[in-house]
């Protein structure tokens, strides 16, 4: 496929959090950048007159976009410093290593001690994090601390430097903060109770810590100490609305090739993320044309093997949606639960804006291609036995058994087709009965285009549920087309598509182009027929309103409309204009009734 012009590129950009890269036409990285909203953040380059020569250099030699979907703001700001400290682009500030984010340690040694810090050692420390604010940091320490008494000091504390009495309480446990365990008044076992419980709060699971302290605000609330009580509320609101870990960066997933696969009926899409040191540092999407009707599982190990190579990852662990065969060498993990599982969906959902991306590209680039796409699906989707070129949908509108009227509106290659939408009003049916108007109306549209040798649609899609399907196959029996033209009846509520002689319904998924297509043609035929209908609810009103003049019957109140237009110029015309319409006697009578 060729380069796509930006201008395509920008509006097919999601607007959801991420990262963006902007590439020059040797492929080499200009800037990344972070955005709560992308297509907003990117579309700003484009669209406005930079001061800052630089900025405008750098605009104009963009030739590639490229993003990765995050699910926050805070995972993009995280996102966007480690892809810089690896690709230092030229027209990026580099961010240095010593202003890194803050992490949470939680030390490894017999009696854990629990610090912020902004250095990751491996030495078999837990490190929980980044944090984008040391704010967030510290109040989560002040939490744990307010309900867990550690201990602060750096000593060694092994069983036999206790039993030999080296070391003494300190302030911190005269004060309540530590529980002494220095002096052998705290087990190890109790201790770890804590570290554990400890974890769950750092993690996210707080509520009864947060109950915690709002019984303690209330306490002080009640003995007057209103600064205090504002203090802790304010530890509560920051928990309250704090997400507490990022999913773009966790420690303990170190060296690892992520991969994640969607596919169709003509291509498939495989998203590669590659982790370092726990971080996020390449994001890249393959596009695969099938040639038969290959596997989910053959075209991913074809793509795994290709990636690794294009990129010569020396990874020893993959993360992958399911199983496949890959090098002895290589560990594969399919994720069930927890961090690995969030970083294979965020694989997966980068594929889809992807493949949503490049479907809206090659819509405008290459119509053909993106029609040939849309039925094949549709024709599965559906469960046809050819693809639907040509659909036709109707609908029946009428209001207190008013003026009743039917519409097709007629789609070809999944686009409407104006100028064979047709209007029906209905003749055979009185008051409002829905099942014998649509009857009425599928017969007549058929039956003349068997009369006049016109092809039929390979799909038929009624307004409605069981009960219209079922009127509308009584005139495909009648004209002898059941089974030889494709009926569905889409119902308004969930959204259900009922099959003939099929009690239960099929529900498409909201998001499927095809759902898309069929809830189009609904609207679409439910909007033609509103519309004929109030326009002739319209022309009856004015009918009336002349015909209650004596002497004015229904030809000549069209008379009257045809000549002045509307009743407004009927009522300010002179009698001589009027005569010449209707004649001396009913021109004088339409005259004075007006004036």
């Amino acid at each position: 496929m060729p380069q796509v012009p930006i201008e395509i590129q920008l509006s097919t950009l999601p607007n959801n959090p991420g990262v963006y890269q902007f590439y020059d036409r040797d492929d080499k990285i200009l800037y990344v950048g972070k955005a709560k909203n992308l297509k907003k953040r990117v579309s700003s380059y484009f669209m406005k007159k930079h001061e800052y020569g630089k900025t405008r250099v750098m605009v104009k030699k963009i030739e590639r976009i490229h993003h990765i979907v995050v699910p926050t703001e805070s995972d993009a700001l995280l996102l966007e410093n480690n892809l810089i400290k690896k690709y230092r682009p030229r027209y990026n500030v580099l961010l240095k290593d010593d202003k890194s984010y803050p992490w949470i340690c939680v030390k490894n040694e017999r009696f854990p001690r629990i610090f912020p810090t902004r250095k990751l050692i491996k030495d078999g420390s837990e490190y929980y994090g980044p944090y984008t604010s040391m704010k967030t940091v510290r109040t989560l320490l002040d939490l744990i601390r307010s309900v867990y008494p550690l201990r602060t000091c750096n000593y060694d504390l092994s069983q036999e430097k206790i039993d030999s009495g080296k070391y003494k309480v300190c302030l911190e446990y005269h004060l309540g903060n530590c529980k002494g365990p220095c002096v052998g008044l705290q087990s190890a076992e109790e201790y770890h109770q804590q570290i554990a419980d400890i974890r769950e709060i750092i993690k996210g699971n707080f509520k009864s810590s947060i109950q915690y302290f709002k019984k303690e605000m209330k306490a002080l609330a009640a003995e007057m100490k209103f600064e205090e009580a504002q203090r802790v509320k304010d530890k509560i609101d920051v928990l309250e609305n704090y997400q507490v870990k990022s999913t773009i960066v966790n420690p303990k997933i170190n060296n690892v090739d992520v991969f994640s696969i969607v596919s169709d009926e003509a291509f498939a899409y495989v998203n590669f993320l590659q982790l370092s040191h726990g971080s996020i540092v390449r994001s890249h999407t393959l596009e695969i044309k099938k040639k038969l009707a290959e596997e989910d599982k053959e075209l991913l190990q074809l793509a795994i093997l290709e990636i690794r190579n294009r990129f010569q990852s020396e990874s020893k662990e993959l993360y992958l949606p399911f199983k496949v065969t890959v090098e002895p060498h290589l560990k594969v993990t399919v994720p069930q639960l927890g961090d690995k599982k969030k970083i294979v969906a965020l694989s997966e959902r980068n594929a889809k804006f992807f493949r949503q991306e490049r479907f809206k590209q090659i819509s405008i680039i290459d119509p053909e291609r993106h029609v040939n796409r849309l039925m094949a699906q549709m024709k599965k989707d559906i469960r046809l036995s050819e693809e639907p070129r040509h659909i036709e949908c109707f609908d029946n509108s009428n209001i207190q058994g008013s003026n009743p009227v039917a519409a097709c509106v007629v789609f070809r290659d999944g686009k409407p087709s104006k100028k064979e939408y047709r209007h029906y009003n209905i003749k055979s049916v009185e008051g409002p009965d829905d099942f014998a108007s649509m009857e009425e109306v599928v017969y007549r549209r058929y039956k003349r285009l068997l009369d006049e040798k016109q092809p039929l649609p390979q799909l038929i899609v009624i307004d409605g549920g069981k009960g219209q399907l079922s009127s509308a196959l009584k005139s495909l029996d009648s004209l002898g087309l059941r089974g030889k033209i494709a009926i569905i009846g889409i119902a308004k509520r969930l959204e259900e598509i009922y099959f003939p002689e099929d009690p239960i319904p099929l529900y498409l998924d909201k998001k499927s182009e095809s759902l898309k297509i069929i809830q189009q043609l609904r609207n679409e035929a439910h909007r033609f027929g509103i519309t004929f209908h109030r326009n002739k609810r319209s022309k009856a009103a004015i009918n009336s309103e002349l015909e209650e003049i004596e002497g004015v019957g229904e030809k000549t109140a069209q008379e009257l409309l045809k000549r002045f237009k509307s009743v407004k110029r009927i009522k300010a015309a002179s009698i001589e204009d009027l005569t010449q319409t209707v004649g001396m006697a009913r021109a004088r009578k339409i005259y004075e009734t007006f004036h």
